[in-house]
């Protein structure tokens, strides 16, 4: 089929006035002006009108699982009494709680333009009938802690790995996501990012998110450091440098690393980053419930590092009393605009499509349009001017008109 829009934005190439796109199966064929297609081409003709037509959206962090805990943890007076709320919350939830939150969290996604999601995966039951549930491009990262547990680190990687392996082929995929250097015993993080590499799975993790993890590996003091010291936790890694320095000293860092939030950062910390070629992802909204310090964007953009946005979950989204929240990609867009004027439209919706393919190890393949890449594509509404497409789709409200995922409509347009 041939989709026709008023404006093409391929983000790999510049903006095409009255574009097209050839569909072929679930990938692209072709991509350019609508008059120089059209007359060599017999397909059927979707005339999406006054649109803009780009990459479906990738969503580079998420907890799917926590999607109805909207609204119910207020921010707290510390990241740790945070987290203690949000362990008891966790623990108050059965399965068919966790499974709801799911599919409503994929839904949210896939009507507000995200066509794949990087998601940690904290209850691995779920799949693989939640991906069966959803058109989305879901990769499903094992959330992986044994602080508390105490379990051998081995024990742990392997009943994740035996799940991984059961499940089924396709659009979706599996990998590993060690959930933080101070809730993760480092030799689970060692022991999971070395597998992780040498399967080629995508491996991700929670990294210098708040001031008191911060804190406790700097300097052997504080907060989070007391709290976990009182719950037993083997303290002898903190004190020594960064979380940034404590994992590379374990080996996590590499191309197929994911390193969520990184919101404070040491001397050298993102050179690290960039040397090792490991992608930053940025939750924009996330950042702001919990009121951290100015999200260090242009040290990681000296430093050559590829930074990514995601939504990470609703349950660290502030919700005012009768608002309705939900995850979406444009909602992060415009949060990171408001909070970085400087940062030109371009560049930040690059964060949402070719970075985000770039740190899964699928540049070409979606978060562009260009020929050979897979069909994920979405559409909203346009009538402006083709130099302000990029403005227009940062700045977008609302769902879209349209979006296809591996060739399939996952929001059919009005025709």
């Amino acid at each position: 089929m041939i989709l026709r829009a008023r404006v093409v934005l391929p983000i790999s190439r510049p903006p095409i006035e009255d574009g097209a796109v050839i569909i072929s199966g679930n990938r692209i064929a072709k991509v350019g002006e609508w008059k120089e297609l059209a007359e060599s081409q017999r397909s059927d003709v979707i005339d999406l009108g006054e649109s803009i037509l780009l990459p479906g959206l990738i969503n580079a962090h998420c907890h799917l699982d926590y999607t109805d805990m909207t609204g119910l943890m207020p921010p707290q007076k510390s990241f740790t009494d945070w987290i203690r709320l949000m362990l008891a919350t966790k623990a108050s939830w059965n399965y068919s709680e966790y499974a709801h939150s799911w599919i409503q969290g994929a839904a949210m996604l896939a009507k507000t333009g995200t066509t794949t999601v990087v998601d940690f995966e904290a209850v691995p039951e779920l799949l693989p009938e939640a991906w069966s549930s959803t058109p989305l491009r879901v990769i499903s990262l094992m959330e992986m802690t044994g602080v508390k547990s105490r379990r051998d680190p081995r024990a742990i990687l392997q009943d994740n790995v035996d799940h991984i392996v059961t499940l089924p082929g396709g659009r979706c995929r599996p990998g590993l996501a060690p959930h933080a250097p101070y809730s993760t015993v480092p030799e689970l993080v060692r022991l999971g990012a070395d597998l992780a590499r040498r399967r080629r799975w995508p491996l991700s993790i929670h990294v210098s998110e708040s001031l008191e993890e911060f804190e406790m590996f700097m300097n052997g003091r504080g907060v989070m450091f007391d709290w976990l010291r009182r719950n037993h936790r083997d303290m002898s890694d903190c004190g020594h440098g960064s979380p940034v320095k404590c994992l590379d000293k374990q080996g996590v860092f590499s191309e197929n690393c994911l390193a969520v939030h990184v919101n404070y950062l040491a001397d050298g910390d993102a050179s690290l980053l960039g040397s090792r070629r490991a992608s930053v992802v940025h939750c924009p909204r996330s950042h702001l419930y919990f009121a951290h310090q100015k999200f260090p964007f242009g040290q990681f953009t000296k430093a050559g590092v590829n930074v990514c946005l995601g939504t990470d979950s609703l349950a660290t989204i502030y919700k005012r009393r009768k608002q309705t929240v939900e995850l979406n990609m444009f909602d992060e867009l415009r949060t990171f605009a408001g909070q970085h004027p400087r940062v030109n439209p371009k560049t930040i919706l690059q964060m949402a499509t070719v970075n985000g393919a770039r740190a899964l190890g699928m540049a070409g393949h979606i978060g562009e349009i260009s020929e050979r890449a897979l069909a994920d594509l979405i559409a909203i509404p346009f009538g402006g001017k083709i130099a302000e497409a990029n403005e227009a789709v940062v700045h977008y409200e609302g769902d879209v008109d349209a979006s296809l995922i591996d060739g399939e409509w996952a929001v059919e347009p009005a025709r």
